[in-house]
């Protein structure tokens, strides 16, 4: 029985995920590095965690604004994504704005929410505990919730894509634990 061209397409997408989860983490740990270094620390880069090489900041103010470029990071990946969908209505962009969203719930519901970014930003900041994660999420939902009407993707189609990203979830978090 020949392969559809629909069924090629599916597969493409949904082998996607696995780099784009790798490349999501990277870009957000980017967003944590890159306001260290700017700040004058010298920070250390990994897959899952990023700390200045002294264990701890030039300034106590620090940890506020590093704590931030992880999540708008995120967003930023997000929107650029949404700018190609707009432009260009290319599912194959699809996968990065889902997974943005998909990568700062499923790291506030199932890895520890005391110990992420938006956690420590609403502690600092003296806001309400779950603040700062709202605020996230609900920016990330409604930049996927565009994407989502631009392209048509169906909700039956979003749970497909909930499944294979936990999977890519998981498989980065493995790859994190053996090279740490």
């Amino acid at each position: 029985m020949p392969v559809s061209a629909g069924n090629k397409l599916k597969t493409k997408l949904m082998l996607l995920f696995i780099p784009v989860a790798y490349v999501s983490y990277l870009f957000h740990e980017f967003g944590h590095w890159i306001a260290g270094e700017a700040l004058g620390n010298r920070m250390v880069y990994s897959l899952n965690y990023v700390f200045p090489e002294s264990g701890h900041y030039i300034n106590a103010g620090d940890n506020l604004y590093v704590s931030i470029a992880g999540p708008a990071f995120t967003i930023l990946l997000a929107i650029i994504f949404l700018l190609i969908i707009e432009k260009y209505k290319t599912l194959y962009a699809y996968p990065v704005v889902f997974f943005q969203a998909f990568l700062r719930f499923f790291s506030l519901v199932f890895g520890g929410f005391a110990k992420q970014d938006e956690a420590r930003i609403s502690e600092i900041l003296g806001i309400g505990t779950y603040t700062f994660a709202i605020i996230v999420l609900l920016i990330l939902f409604v930049i996927l919730f565009r994407a989502s009407r631009i392209l048509k993707v169906s909700f039956k189609t979003n749970c497909y894509y909930f499944t294979i990203s936990t999977v890519c979830e998981l498989l980065v978090i493995c790859t994190y634990k053996i090279i740490a």
